[in-house]
């Protein structure tokens, strides 16, 4: 299969939705997201990389989703969503700066569950990371084993079922590096149980790969009046002895007091960031306006980067983990 094929055929459809939206009458919603801050940053080894005070987009994003009733129970639905880089000026992530669409799918939905084509965010993530990825600047969601968002993938969730679900993907060549060079296929499988306020999930990331790279994950959600608790457990099976049985553990925290939202995580991710922690405020002005403040601190090189960078690829240094003081806004329209 061409690797391109499914995010082409996705990304195509959903460019058209608008058009065909607006000549059938179809539900379409536009919307966006700007989120940028100022920050500070001290990394521990200034031999490799010196401090300095910047600003970073977190994020920042325009998109649409749309649907068509194509039958009783059943529903065409497309999600197209690009990444804005506020502080480079770029139509690009703001952490891969290779990445120039976030979210470009399409799929049907009905009594028998969701089924999608294109580029999303996978099972893995929604059901492992998530629960504790709840933070606002650009420092969020680094303290995990798992992928975000990968393109050529199926995905399939299956409808609620007396509060158990499951999910399941595929991506072609989303996974490791095969003996060859060229990338493997991923797989990855949920299972999620909720009940009352409390939500507990199981998954597997199958990269594959000349290693035979694996996680596999459990977390827990629980809000308790203003109270949200959130905690995983990864852990990963390699070939490769250098990362076999790395695990990454995570407790988050975070209490609202009207407009106000106090959150807290420590996290032990081992390979990437080692000891993590992490403290956030947000203050919700209005319904469209939140401003946000947050220290961030690692103990090795994960998230800490060069000012307004860079891709993955462009960490060239050990800056032996640090801290990061940043401040700014988010806007919603």
């Amino acid at each position: 299969m061409n690797r391109k094929t499914l995010i082409a055929t996705a990304v195509t459809a959903a460019l058209a939705v608008p058009a065909y939206a607006q000549a059938n009458d179809l539900n379409f919603d536009f919307y966006g997201s700007a989120r940028v801050g100022v920050e500070s940053v001290h990394p521990d080894n200034d031999d490799v990389l010196d401090s300095y005070t910047g600003v970073r987009d977190a994020y920042s994003r325009i998109g649409f989703n749309a649907d068509y009733p194509l039958a009783e129970g059943l529903t065409l639905i497309g999600k197209f969503e690009v990444p804005f880089d506020i502080a480079n000026k770029a139509v690009q992530d703001p952490w891969d700066q290779d990445e120039d669409i976030r979210v470009a799918k399409i799929g049907v939905q009905g009594d028998m569950g969701t089924l999608t084509v294109g580029q999303m965010w996978v099972p893995y993530y929604n059901a492992i990371a998530y629960p504790v990825d709840m933070f606002s600047s650009y420092y969020s969601g680094f303290a995990t084993q798992s992928a975000f968002r990968i393109s050529d993938t199926v995905a399939y969730y299956s409808p609620d079922m007396n509060g158990f679900s499951m999910g399941f993907s595929w991506s072609d060549g989303g996974g490791a590096e095969k003996s060859s060079g060229s990338a493997d296929n991923r797989v990855q499988l949920t299972g999620s149980y909720s009940f009352g306020n409390t939500t507990l999930a199981l998954g597997m990331d199958d990269r594959r790969g000349a290693n035979d790279d694996t996680s596999v994950g459990a977390s827990l959600a629980h809000t308790m009046g203003n109270l949200y608790i959130g905690a995983k457990y990864e852990r990963r099976s390699s070939d490769d002895n250098a990362v076999d049985g790395n695990t990454a553990i995570n407790a988050y925290a975070a209490y609202s007091m009207g407009n106000n939202t106090f959150k807290a995580m420590v996290a032990e991710v081992e390979g990437y960031g080692e000891t993590v922690v992490h403290l956030g405020y947000d203050y919700q002005m209005t319904d469209a306006l939140m401003l946000f403040a947050e220290y961030y601190n690692e103990e090795e090189t994960a998230a800490i980067d060069s000012e307004r960078g860079a891709k993955p690829d462009d960490v060239t240094g050990d800056y032996e983990g640090g801290q990061v003081f940043t401040a700014g806004v988010r806007y919603d329209f």
